[in-house]
C-alpha cells in the first residue's frame, strides 16, 4: 500500500542523534510556525475544520538541556486556551510505572516536567497496547525499558477529537 503524502518537512540529525520529519497529504493543511532541533511547531486543519496547533517534538536527552527545553515549549503559547497538541519523544520517565530496570526513578527530575504541564494546562493522552516506548534491548537483570514518548493536549484540543 503506497501513502500519498506530498508535502514534507525536515530538520537534518546532528550527527547521528537527533532530527524531525513531518509527511502530510494534501486534504491536510500544515503552516510551520517555527521549529529547532527538538520541535517542529505548527497550525493544521483537516478538510476545512477548524485549525489547532501541533508542536512535534525530540526532547533532548541529556539532564542539563531537559529544563530549558520544557520552558522554551511552554513559552510557544501564551494562550493556554488554545488546542494544542504535543506529540513525540519527550525522553522523560513521568512516574514509577513508566519505568522497569535501572536506576531508581527519582521524583526530583521531573519537577520541571510537571510545572510545565501545569502552566500550560496540558494532559497526557493514555497510550494503549505496550507499556514501554524504548528499551536497551538487553534481557534479564540488564533490562531497561522506559516509556518516553507521549501525546499531551489541552482541554480545547481533546473537545476537537474526542
Amino acid at each position: 500500500m503506497k501513502m500519498k503524502l506530498e508535502h514534507a518537512f525536515y530538520i537534518e540529525p546532528i550527527g547521528i542523534a537527533g532530527g524531525l520529519a513531518l509527511w502530510w497529504s494534501s486534504d491536510v493543511k500544515v503552516s510551520i510556525l517555527q521549529y529547532d532541533k527538538n520541535f517542529i511547531d505548527t497550525t493544521i486543519s483537516m478538510n476545512g475544520e477548524a485549525e489547532w496547533f501541533g508542536t512535534f517534538i525530540y526532547a533532548p536527552p541529556y539532564e542539563e538541556e531537559k529544563m530549558s527545553f520544557w520552558k522554551n515549549l511552554a513559552e510557544l503559547r501564551s494562550d493556554v486556551n488554545s488546542e494544542w497538541c504535543i506529540m513525540g519523544d519527550s525522553n522523560i520517565v513521568a512516574s514509577p510505572n513508566d519505568k522497569y530496570g535501572g536506576s531508581p526513578f527519582d521524583h526530583n527530575n521531573v519537577k520541571w516536567y510537571y510545572d510545565f504541564l501545569e502552566q500550560t494546562y496540558l494532559m497526557e493522552i493514555q497510550s494503549q497496547g505496550g507499556t514501554y516506548t524504548w528499551s536497551n534491548r538487553r534481557s534479564n537483570d540488564d533490562a531497561i525499558c522506559e516509556k518516553l514518548d507521549r501525546v499531551l493536549t489541552s482541554l480545547e484540543w481533546s473537545f476537537l477529537f474526542p
